[in-house]
């Protein structure tokens, strides 16, 4: 049965996905940008494994051939 409401959020997602040419690498340089820019309106979480604080600066934004899930950088 179709739900409109999925439709429209597919939808959306198509065309923000279409406006970075299908390239998820691309999407992700774009909100780590965004990130950076509104920096001081994140919550920063504790990471589950180490108990520190996620930050924009400890985060590693992955290569064009690395789309693997961004993980926290140790704090030395």
């Amino acid at each position: 049965m179709p739900d409109p409401v999925i439709d429209e959020i597919r939808e959306v997602r198509h065309r923000i996905s279409a406006s970075f040419d299908h390239d998820p690498a691309k999407l992700v340089a774009y909100l780590m940008q965004y990130q950076k820019q509104f920096h001081d309106r994140l919550l920063y979480i504790p990471d589950e494994i180490s108990g520190e604080p996620t930050t924009a600066s400890n985060v590693v934004p992955p290569t064009s051939n690395d789309l693997t899930p961004m993980q926290p950088v140790p704090v030395s």
